[in-house]
């Protein structure tokens, strides 16, 4: 597609961590409750309920997210909250609550941030049943709306990534299951400028990615065949990977915007924004930065380090104990740990490990008390028990202390020696790779409880002679 110049800007939508709505008091675990169950006239909309102030927690998390995105926040002025009217079955009162911006002018990654505001999300519509389950409606948001800046899926994809990373540094959203996306996305072929085309509510990071990468391909044979590429909304339909014509586009017009005269207008002052500056968490690209510095660390290692806080948190912790042996660290966290959380499909947080459990784990190897194999196989173990034992116990239990008894490793060299006398022979005719597999073989001897230089170094003594 490299003949294909490609804008794309996001709206991304996220739910803000609280335990009461935007507006009311209902609770915000709609995922744990009957369906309308956490509802009350407020979020239903019914005639004559009013909204109660602005949830305090949702409008400083909105503040916390502008200033990590660099945005200016607006302040000593009026901030409105706006009724966004459309029809539509999740939206009990017709129209839907949207403040005026609370940080613009801001730039993640590269990407321009033109605004971002709060709003209460409506409920869940299911139109194959035709059932509305109305607990998630209020559920305050955060809308992240970008510039056209992104040039590529791929790039969409590493810029969602990492704001994902920052939420989570954040602790107050809910996180990559409950973001959704609008896409709006237009190209220009063989001179040719298609109109925009926005796609709405993608559910995840890889349908971001599908969707314009379909878009592209889509789009560009239209122009190919002499077609022109029309404003409109489609619809991303998960199940088979592709977007669906929908509607016209809407304007800003179609939706009537109008101050809801219910809700006063909120004013955040320079004071209040200090305040909540000194409470915010250092950001996933200011650790990548320091970690790099203080640690001397690689800048790819500190970048995956940091994509986890868990992870992040783990690594400092346990560096404190060995300020010397950094790259020890980094290779038994940052790579070892890592491929078995992964390998065994949980988070450091499942996996109930923590900087005892490694601080041990390194100590043991440090003092050559463990093989690295066996090491390999301690972290495994760590994982499946979900840490309910430390490294030391496991080692007496099992007896995977390394050999240090000189004549058992003897005996178990030349017993490899005697079993494998083609690799013996490849070895003394200059194949010094053979060593490698004699070493193989005696590790698979010693089940792994040999230390390997010492193994090479008996094996090299009984080769020679």
């Amino acid at each position: 597609m490299e003949d294909v110049e490609m804008k794309c800007g996001l709206e991304i939508h996220v739910q803000i961590d609280t335990e009461s709505k935007l507006f009311c008091k209902c609770p915000t675990n709609y995922l744990d409750a009957e369906p309308n169950t956490n509802i009350c006239p407020i979020c239903m909309g019914l005639p004559g309920a009013k909204p109660m102030g602005v949830n305090k927690k949702a409008l400083e998390v909105a503040i916390m997210v502008a200033k990590m995105l660099n945005c200016n926040i607006v302040v000593d002025q009026d901030i409105y909250f706006q009724r966004k009217h459309y029809d539509y079955p999740d939206l009990p009162s017709g129209y839907q609550r949207t403040s005026t911006p609370i940080g613009v002018d801001g730039e993640f990654l590269g990407i321009r941030i033109r605004e971002i505001h709060l709003e209460e999300d409506p409920g869940q519509y299911n139109p194959s049943l035709g059932l509305v389950d109305f607990n998630r409606s209020g559920t305050p948001l955060i809308e992240i709306v970008t510039e056209p800046d992104i040039k590529s899926p791929e790039q969409a994809r590493e810029f969602l990534k990492n704001l994902m990373t920052l939420f989570r540094y954040l602790g107050c959203l809910r996180g990559e299951g409950t973001m959704r996306a609008d896409v709006n996305i237009s190209i220009n072929y063989m001179g040719v400028q298609g109109e925009r085309v926005e796609v709405k509510n993608i559910n995840s990071i890889k349908g971001v990615y599908k969707v314009l990468k379909y878009e592209l391909i889509r789009q560009k044979n239209i122009i190919k065949r002499g077609g022109k590429i029309k404003r409109e909304t489609r619809a991303f339909l998960e199940s088979q990977m592709i977007t669906k014509s929908m509607r016209e586009k809407e304007t800003a017009e179609d939706y009537r915007y109008i101050p809801d005269p219910d809700i006063q207008p909120i004013v955040i002052t320079s004071d209040w924004v200090k305040e909540i500056e000194e409470k915010m968490p250092e950001t996933p690209l200011a650790k990548k930065k320091r970690f790099v510095e203080q640690y001397g660390i690689d800048e790819r290692d500190a970048e995956i380090l940091v994509a986890d806080l868990d992870m992040a948190e783990l690594f400092e912790k346990v560096v404190k104990e060995f300020p010397n042996d950094v790259e020890l660290v980094v290779t038994w966290i940052r790579n070892e740990l890592r491929r078995s959380l992964n390998y065994h499909k949980v988070n450091l947080y499942e996996s109930g490990i923590n900087e005892k459990h490694m601080i041990e784990l390194i100590k043991l190897i440090k003092d050559e008390v463990i093989s690295q194999k066996i090491a390999k196989e301690l972290i495994d173990e760590l994982v499946i028990n979900r840490g309910k034992k430390l490294p030391t116990e496991i080692v007496e239990e099992k007896g995977l202390k390394v050999i240090k008894d000189d004549n058992f490793l003897e005996k178990a060299v030349e017993q490899a020696i005697n079993e494998n006398q083609k690799a013996v022979e490849d070895y003394l005719s200059g194949k010094k790779e053979a060593l490698n597999f004699l070493v193989g073989q005696v590790m698979k001897l010693t089940k792994g409880r040999a230390e390997p230089k010492k193994v090479v170094e008996l094996l090299r003594q009984k080769l020679v002679k």
